[in-house]
């Protein structure tokens, strides 16, 4: 990279302590000299022979083989001595002296004296200098351009007889020609990939492996390879887009006859086997099981067109991309294969189509059907069982849930009736993709097999609503005896507490006749709502007679509910006159009593007989005897009015007014006897 003063090249040659090869040096320094250019040589060379390593036998002879190698281009030769060594051998043989017998001057000089004859700038870091250089950047960056420039010209004589061959001949001499050099040696991507960074790594002007960003002005072999990799690019891009073109071109065809080739394939199969399996399918079976595996079978077919129609979606893209690129010539044929090869795919996943709907259909009208029936037979079931007469709420559930049953059978049905019209309108259009055969016999036999279905499962429905209606009547009317018995028993239950009051809380006979009185009409008043309740109880036992009658059936209860109630009302009667006695017993006891002692005693007269008295007081005592005697019934059972001390204070009450009676009695015959006195 160096150069003298005279703008020649620097050559440096470095020798080593091992043996020097003459001939490889001899052959490297050919190599390198036929690097720079014509205008290069002629300003000649420097030649630097380092020694410094080297003994003085090889430096010389490395010297006089430059007048056989490069004895025109040399013009100064500076071998770098050693410090010491060589100054007695050198007296031996004198360079100068044979400047004219070797063609250039050869100067022997130390590396620190170098400078005076070359410029330290134009130097290496060996001989002192500062010019930046490495060998192995300099030599990786030759063996590149070596490699291309041989690759790339190989590369060019292909592609032109590539590209050549086809432009010359028929259409079959084009594809002989193009099948015979169709691919190249090297890869043309790969070989301007290197082309293009050599070029790069020759424009930067600076060494990869340099340290510090030193600039360095780039050697006249770099500058010369730069037009030379250039032209080679310009031609290799020319030939290769060329090539790529030649390659479009035959890959367009190629495709397009395979496009061709697969559209037909796809054609063909659909049409043939593929409409022929669907032409076979017809039936939509006659239960869930039947159903589902043709639905199974029709999978199967599904399946195997899936594989036509993977292949279908791959060539619709490759042909539309053909379209999007192609040119106008092939137009016309791409979008008529597309058309077709559309029409025919279509056509036949809407067949497809059809029939899954219809199996699906299918299988919902059987699924719907099966359940139906089993309702159907559920409820069939529940009326065959005679019904077991616990109590009226056990009836009523029972009777809910047979309504349910029979608006649940109602909703079935009704489904049943939607999904089968809608399965027979499907029917109805199958003849749309039937390729021309008659599916007549085949449809009657399943909309037969539909309405067959369909009417077996109405007339199930209807025999089992008659026997609901049925079975209604007798459950409503168990439910209404057992209210009737549920209704006589509280009947008696509200007679009993009704007489279980009278004993306990109707007591008081009144303080006076008014109040006597007043208890007396509330007690009939009392009485006539236990009459109430007795003859209530009374109807309800008889409508429950009537009901087993109609049901055929003996009642549990009504038999011991009538003497439980002729028993209470008795006891209640019993007890009802009992205290109607004493309440009228009670009223002529104070108003006998009222009327006496209300009486003035000036008036005697009104007491002419003193028997009255005597009267009123046997009422009392009759009274208070009637309190301390118990209520006997028929069975020989005995009930009391209240609790002892009730009954003590009505008869304390009684007392008092029997005193007052008596001291009335006593006041009035006094009068009598003071009279006889006087």
């Amino acid at each position: 990279g160096g150069k003298d003063r005279r703008s020649g090249l620097i050559l440096t040659i470095p020798l080593c302590l091992e043996q020097t090869s003459m001939d490889e040096l001899s052959v490297t320094l050919d190599y390198l000299l036929s690097i720079p250019s014509e205008k290069c040589k002629a300003r000649g060379f420097t030649v630097i022979v380092d020694g410094r390593k080297s003994q003085w036998n090889v430096v010389k002879t490395v010297v006089l083989m430059l007048q056989n190698v490069v004895p025109a281009e040399v013009s100064l030769v500076c071998v770098v001595k050693p410090d010491e060594f060589w100054d007695k051998k050198v007296t031996h043989f004198c360079f100068w002296k044979e400047k004219d017998r070797l063609g250039f001057e050869v100067i022997l000089v130390s590396a620190n004296k170098l400078t005076r004859y070359i410029e330290p700038c134009q130097l290496t870091e060996d001989f002192g200098g500062t010019l930046t250089y490495d060998h192995m950047d300099w030599l990786n960056k030759r063996l590149v351009f070596e490699k291309f420039t041989k690759e790339s010209t190989s590369l060019l004589d292909e592609l032109a007889l590539i590209n050549n061959g086809s432009d010359k001949g028929t259409q079959q001499e084009k594809e002989r020609s193009i099948d015979l050099n169709f691919l190249p040696s090297v890869d043309p991507e790969t070989v301007l990939q290197t082309g293009h960074e050599l070029l790069s790594e020759l424009q930067q002007r600076r060494f990869n492996g340099s340290d510090g960003g030193v600039s360095w002005s780039p050697m006249d072999d770099e500058l010369l390879a730069q037009p030379q990799v250039m032209k080679l690019l310009d031609s290799l891009r020319e030939q290769y887009t060329r090539y790529q073109e030649v390659c479009r071109q035959r890959s367009k065809r190629t495709q397009l006859e395979e496009i061709q080739q697969k559209v037909m394939q796809v054609v063909n199969w659909l049409e043939g086997p593929g409409s022929e399996q669907l032409r076979t399918q017809w039936g939509i079976g006659d239960s869930i099981r039947a159903s589902q595996a043709l639905q199974q079978k029709h999978e199967e077919i599904e399946s195997q067109h899936s594989e036509w129609f993977a292949v279908y979606v791959e060539l619709n893209q490759q042909i539309a991309a053909l379209l999007n690129a192609g040119d106008e010539e092939d137009l016309v044929e791409l979008k008529a294969l597309q058309q077709q090869l559309s029409d025919v795919c279509y056509r036949q996943a809407s067949q497809l189509e059809f029939r899954q709907n219809l199996l699906q259909a299918a299988l919902e009208f059987h699924s719907v059907a099966q359940d139906l029936s089993q309702q159907l037979d559920g409820l069939l079931g529940m009326l065959c069982v005679d019904v077991a007469p616990a109590d009226g709420a056990s009836i009523q559930q029972t009777l809910k849930l047979l309504e349910e049953k029979l608006k649940s059978v109602d909703l079935g049905l009704q489904g049943l009736r939607e999904k089968g019209q809608s399965l027979l309108d499907q029917i109805s259009n199958q003849a749309s993709w039937a390729y021309g055969k008659d599916v007549t016999i085949e449809n009657k036999e399943n909309v037969d097999h539909i309405q067959g279905v369909m009417e077996d499962m109405q007339l199930r429905k209807q025999r089992c609503e008659d026997m609901v209606d049925v079975r209604r009547l007798k459950m409503l009317q168990m439910v209404q005896l057992f209210k009737c018995e549920e209704d006589a028993a509280q009947a008696v239950e509200w007679l009993s507490e009704l007489l279980d009051a009278l004993l306990k809380t109707h007591i008081r006979l009144g303080d006076d006749a008014q109040e006597t009185k007043v208890l007396l009409e509330k007690h009939r008043k009392f009485v006539d709502v236990a009459q109430s309740t007795y003859d209530y109880g009374r109807q309800l036992l008889q409508a429950t007679v009537v009901l087993c009658q109609s049901l055929r059936c003996t009642s549990r209860s009504s038999g011991d509910t009538l003497p439980r109630l002729n028993r209470v009302w008795k006891q209640f009667t019993i007890t009802s006159e009992e205290r109607v006695h004493r309440l009228e017993t009670a009223v002529a006891f104070h108003s006998s009593a009222e009327k006496v002692l209300q009486e003035c005693p000036e008036q005697p007269e009104a007491f002419n007989e003193i028997e009255q008295f005597d009267e009123i007081e046997a009422v009392g005592k009759s009274l208070l005897d009637r309190l301390t005697v118990p209520v006997v019934y028929p069975d020989g059972s005995e009930q009391y009015f209240g609790s002892p001390s009730d009954m003590a204070s009505a008869a304390e009450h009684i007392r008092e007014k029997m005193k007052l009676v008596s001291l009335k009695k006593q006041q009035l015959r006094q009068p009598e006897a003071a009279t006889p006195e006087s």
